[in-house]
């Protein structure tokens, strides 16, 4: 390097097999492009190509999340800003040409004018690890569910015996009577190989049962090491947990302020005013999972919290319907969420509450009579099965005040 050099801005469009790289300098112009493998050497090739120009300032990566994740981990690792570049923009494609060059200049050029200025994910913590297994999760769920529809379908069309005694069940007794068949030695007759299908397919539901069971616990026991403050919010469980941890990633302070998470979310409201009226639409935008997630907690509060019912009264007082209510919530939720996240207040622990209350000789019922809620509820509490901040907070009161 020569000094008097200008800071070199990459862009890198990626793909499965390689990866095509521009440099521009800070005024703009063009330094050239060049193609590297997609693997650890050509990481390292890439970097030196850019270094070859100047000092590297940032680089802009698409796919971070997918072909470009191994790169950005690269680059980050050497002291390279990476900044997360969306796709194209499809006008201006079509004006130019596609051509993997030119995709590599104008993500240097969205790096550089800022335009991609959010950060990627981490992927280096207990979130990513949420995420992989939600993947195994959903195609379980997915393959679970196909199972069911073909015992179900299979039941339709099965010899009268057998259907008028399956037929009546529900999925769960359903499954656990198939499991049980015998179809014999060889399936000469289609009764026979009805049998021996049905015991298959029940066989394989409860296999996929017991995986997603391990998988919940897994996912469980990783939500409450990365987030305790968002498990233990009204409405929030480890399914829903793990699809906002997800949607922030291992490093959430990238999400600059809680507008930003909102949106990230589909949370953030969206102008639809026309002439006199003036009104927000729901976002249908940002991270589904998340979006959904979001609406959970809604319904749950809907249903339990009066607080939110309060909220949701009063807005329909004013005229809004029930989906623009439900729009409102779920952007102060967003807010809420952000908050635990970034910034999570101290958890009472469980098991120190249950301590508290067997060396004070008080029984499970009397705590929960006390504390207006079900035997059950203060047990998972005490347990760490289930999590909530408003009952733990007020056990804690009220135990402080009856061991005084």
């Amino acid at each position: 390097m020569h000094e008097g050099q200008l800071d070199v801005t990459g862009g890198v469009d990626t793909h499965g097999a390689q990866h095509v790289a521009a440099a521009v300098d800070a005024a703009g112009r063009i330094l050239g492009t060049a193609a590297f493998t997609a693997d650890a050497a050509g990481y390292r090739r890439l970097l030196e190509w850019m270094r070859s120009f100047g000092p590297v300032a940032r680089a802009g990566v698409e796919g971070t999340g997918s072909y470009g994740a191994g790169l950005a981990r690269y680059l980050a690792a050497q002291g390279v800003p990476v900044a997360e570049v969306n796709r194209p923009n499809r006008q201006a494609r079509r004006r130019r040409g596609k051509s993997d060059p030119a995709d590599a200049e104008a993500a240097a050029r969205a790096a550089l004018n800022g335009d991609a200025s959010g950060l990627p994910k981490a992927a280096d913590g207990p979130v990513e690890a949420i995420r992989a297994l939600r993947v195994a999760r959903r195609s379980a769920m997915k393959a679970r569910t196909q199972a069911a529809n073909q015992i179900r379908d299979l039941v339709l069309t099965a010899p009268d015996d057998l259907r008028a005694r399956l037929s009546g069940l529900g999925t769960g007794a359903r499954v656990r009577a198939c499991a049980g068949l015998r179809p014999g030695p060889a399936c000469r007759r289609p009764a026979q190989a009805v049998r021996q299908a049905l015991r298959c397919l029940a066989r394989r539901h409860q296999a996929l049962s017991a995986e997603i069971g391990e998988l919940d616990a897994s996912i469980a026991r990783l939500c409450q090491q990365a987030a305790p403050a968002l498990l233990a919010a009204r409405g929030v469980g480890p399914e829903v947990a793990s699809a906002l941890l997800i949607a922030a990633g291992d490093n959430p302070g990238r999400l600059r302020t809680e507008a930003s998470f909102a949106a990230l979310c589909g949370a953030s409201p969206v102008e639809a005013s026309s002439g006199q009226v003036t009104r927000h639409r729901l976002n249908r935008a940002g991270n589904r999972e998340a979006n959904n997630a979001l609406w959970r907690i809604a319904m749950v509060r809907l249903t339990c919290d009066q607080r939110t019912r309060d909220y949701a009264a009063r807005r329909r007082a004013e005229g809004k319907t029930d989906r623009e209510v439900i729009r409102c919530l779920k952007r102060y939720i967003a807010r809420e969420v952000y908050k635990l996240i970034t910034s999570p207040p101290p958890v009472i622990d469980g098991a120190g509450l249950r301590a508290a209350r067997t060396a004070a000789g008080i029984t499970l019922a009397a705590a929960a009579g006390q504390l207006g809620t079900w035997p059950i509820r203060v047990s998972e509490l005490e347990r760490g099965l289930k999590h909530d901040a408003g009952l733990a907070r007020r056990y804690r009161k009220w135990l402080d005040q009856n061991t005084a």
